[in-house]
């Protein structure tokens, strides 16, 4: 998705020299009481934004292809690849917005069996049949979670980008980043501009490494506008307090040993990518025995980075 580039020590040292100086100035998300926030806490499934293309015959149930993004991202990242989908197989595709991503609604629990259920809630009001369904990371999870459940829907396929249905923590470069975007959003912090607000977080992403995370978060920035004349500064259209309070919850996993789907299943791993190892290699056998395991030389955003031989792996395999 996005080239690797190394910072220097010194540019590192500064940046996290930078952080610290914001930490101290302005402390970290505070992590109240769901009852304390103006969010819903809605524990049943919520209808999900989506975006959808038809075929030209008009089909819009028939063997499906449904999918969902990661942490942080939004239906908006598989644009160009639902284009090439229903191009290259003939057949219906949804693009979906996980709860508190994109433009769908700001509800608390935030975990995988909460969205599991939206997105089965999705497949049931549309009527889906015959559905292919893929997910990239926490997306994975959800499609992983989905595919497990006492009474899952009919599925063809399952398509799981790099992540494991593992039990684990999340790295701490998640709450870094939701920390300085908490701080960024603040009224009192005067950031108006997408330079101002890149130019920050481009010092969280030197620390942690990980370069091109800033571009992405930028999708989900949203700027002072005329329709909100009471807002001066710039704010992010995720929930950062309800994910901030989910981190334990979306590095988890809901099912220990025992259920299994026997389904088709396709597993693609990013070669420089530790999300799917040989440790876990084994959990995902035992959870989907009829698995087929892919490795693309990309690291962890497999979709991104090469885009043409992701498609090309996953119509094959849905073929």
């Amino acid at each position: 998705m996005h080239p690797s580039l190394r910072p220097s020590l010194r540019s590192a040292s500064k940046a996290k020299t930078l952080i610290q100086y914001r930490a101290r100035k302005f402390g970290t998300i505070p992590v109240v009481p769901y009852s304390q926030r103006c969010y819903s806490t809605a524990p049943t499934a919520v209808d999900l934004d989506y975006t959808e293309f038809i075929p030209p015959n008009g089909n819009t149930t028939d063997g499906a292809f449904v999918i969902l993004h990661g942490l942080f991202g939004s239906r908006r990242n598989f644009a160009s690849l639902c284009k090439a989908f229903l191009r290259d197989l003939g057949r219906p595709v949804y693009a979906l917005d996980l709860r508190n991503h994109g433009s769908s609604p700001h509800v608390a629990p935030m975990n995988y069996e909460s969205m599991a259920s939206d997105v089965r809630q999705f497949l049931d009001a549309k009527k889906l049949t015959g559905v292919s369904l893929m997910g990239h990371s926490m997306g994975g999870k959800v499609a992983m979670t989905l595919a497990l459940s006492p009474s899952p829907p009919v599925l063809s396929n399952l398509i799981i980008s790099d992540i494991a249905p593992t039990q684990t923590s999340l790295s701490p470069s998640f709450i870094r980043y939701l920390n300085i975007m908490s701080h960024i959003e603040d009224p009192t912090s005067d950031v108006r501009t997408r330079e101002h607000t890149g130019k920050i977080l481009e010092t969280v992403e030197q620390v942690c490494m990980n370069i091109g995370v800033r571009q992405f978060l930028l999708t989900n920035l949203v700027l002072p506008s005329d329709s909100e004349p009471t807002r001066k500064t710039v704010k992010f259209q995720i929930p950062i307090p309800i994910l901030a309070n989910a981190i334990p919850d979306l590095g988890s996993f809901p099912y220990g040993q025992g259920p299994s789907w026997n389904g088709k299943t396709l597993v693609v791993k990013g070669l420089r990518s530790n999300y799917i190892n040989e440790e876990n290699i084994p959990i995902l056998k035992a959870f989907f025995p009829n698995m087929k395991l892919k490795t693309m030389n990309t690291g962890h955003w497999v979709h991104g980075e090469k885009p043409n031989e992701f498609k090309d792996l996953v119509i094959d395999f849905i073929r």
